[in-house]
């Protein structure tokens, strides 16, 4: 892709993004909503599914099916009378009223595990902020990316909106177009690899990036055995593990420790032994790196790829393995996208605490941390103490941290992870990062402290 064909979509951006600013609130929103019914209507999203698993080889299709919808749903719960466009608040007593405006052209970097939800969760948030949006899809993606486009296109149109408010760089999307991309924008969303996440923070353009994935979850001696299995085994095997939300590993306290293997066992997950163990290492890491053939499958596929002959691997739902340390001699630790499970045996919660901390050293700072609980206090002590944005207390981790019906989170598919990740925002991505948000200032009557009511305090307990 050349320099001058990014130029040329961008200032097909600019000038519908223009057009599409003196848009009103009602006008926006009917265009949201038509924008993704386009993409949810059930053979339509069935049909798009199953191009995303053929392209890509990652997931399964009922699995996509129900994400894109699921999301998608609870994002138009957010997003339905939200105030975006002109006054969005008034505040009297503090003299201040607050104007959305666009942040002008926006450019997405999309990956190949979600390339049909993240790319429509952007668009979305972006076009209800009066945004144009440009998607630059992994290439494994670019396919089912740019058929999402054409449909989103087809409803601009019929609403009488300038097409060119959603684009895709022109296949095949490169490297250096995406780069090109970002350095011309007016704000960068980047979703996918770290790599690209630090392009776009060098980039000099506006960014917000997403850390890397690596969840931990704790099953403390007062938890729910049964509930905590079934959740982490959903969480872990959904779409084959894509999520970056899903489990990687799960630490388990002395005295529950084999009563919840056993629970994990009869939610469908098989403990593998030592020796098992290291073919699966031998397998699944390829000088180091995680082997392309092995992400996103199914459990069963893996057994088959590492010669396990056991008769439960037919009908298995995730591979369980045993490891005592983390960072890069021990890859178990780290992110396996695939539903392989890593277990820890920790003495109490407190040790428990410990080795997530050491996990989240290695990868995964910042993202999110799952407990299993019914200690009350028990959240509140991880939130204060370990590098994570998110405690996700019983619950099954990859459906709760972008978002649930269940839970106040907005619905994302991009989950900051503060400054522990290299991240700008700690929250999960919303429409609100896609606004400039103007504050026109009143005069109120003044609220001036004397000396006395600010350091009476410190006086009386230090001196003058």
């Amino acid at each position: 892709m050349t320099q001058n064909s990014v130029e040329t979509v961008i200032a097909q951006a600019r000038a519908a993004q223009v057009q599409f600013e003196e848009a009103g609130q009602e006008v926006v929103d009917e265009l949201v909503v038509g924008l993704a019914w386009a993409i949810l209507e059930p053979e339509t999203n069935r049909s798009l599914a199953e191009q995303a698993v053929r392209d890509t080889g990652l997931g399964n299709v009922e699995d996509k099916i129900f994400k894109n919808h699921r999301k998608t749903l609870g994002l138009l719960r957010d997003l339905k009378n939200a105030p975006s466009c002109g006054i969005i608040r008034k505040l009297p007593e503090k003299g201040l009223v607050e104007i959305a405006r666009p942040v002008g052209v926006v450019g997405a970097i999309t990956p190949s595990t979600n390339p049909i939800a993240t790319p429509l969760n952007k668009t979305l948030n972006a076009i209800k902020g009066r945004n144009a949006i440009i998607l630059a899809p992994s290439p494994k993606g670019e396919a089912v990316c740019q058929r999402v486009v054409d449909l989103l296109q087809k409803v601009l149109r019929s609403l009488g909106h300038p097409e060119n408010l959603i684009q895709k760089l022109p296949a095949p999307v490169s490297k250096e177009g995406t780069h090109e991309l970002m350095q011309m924008v007016d704000l960068v969303v980047v979703t996918g690899s770290q790599n690209n996440v630090r392009a776009s923070y060098r980039s000099g353009t506006p960014a917000i990036g997403v850390g890397a994935g690596n969840v931990s979850s704790i099953i403390d001696e007062t938890a729910n055995l049964v509930s905590a299995a079934r959740k982490i085994t959903a969480s872990k095997t959904f779409d084959n593990a894509t999520s970056c939300s899903s489990e990687n590993s799960v630490v388990i306290v002395e005295d529950v420790y084999d009563k919840a293997i056993a629970a994990l066992e009869s939610e469908g997950g098989t403990l593998l032994s030592p020796e098992e163990t290291q073919k699966l290492q031998n397998t699944l890491w390829i000088q180091g790196r995680l082997n392309p053939d092995l992400i996103a499958k199914s459990a069963p596929e893996i057994a088959e790829a590492i010669g396990l002959q056991r008769v439960e691997m037919n009908n298995v739902k995730m591979l369980m393995v045993e490891e005592t340390g983390t960072g890069c001699e021990f890859p178990f630790s780290g992110e396996k996208l695939c539903p392989v499970l890593t277990v820890y045996r920790a003495s109490n919660f407190e040790t428990a605490c410990e080795q997530v901390r050491e996990i989240y050293d290695f990868q995964g700072k910042g993202h999110s941390v799952g407990l299993h609980s019914t200690d009350e206090s028990r959240p509140l002590q991880i939130g204060l103490n370990l590098p994570a944005c998110r405690v996700i207390v019983n619950q099954a981790h990859c459906f709760a941290t972008g978002g649930s019906f269940d839970n106040g989170l907005p619905f994302s598919l991009s989950m900051g992870c503060g400054t522990w990740g290299g991240n700008s925002i700690s929250e999960n991505l919303n429409y609100r990062h896609f606004l400039n948000i103007v504050r026109i200032v009143h005069p109120i009557p003044p609220v001036e402290p004397n000396e006395k009511e600010i350091f009476e305090e410190y006086w009386n307990k230090h001196g003058r």
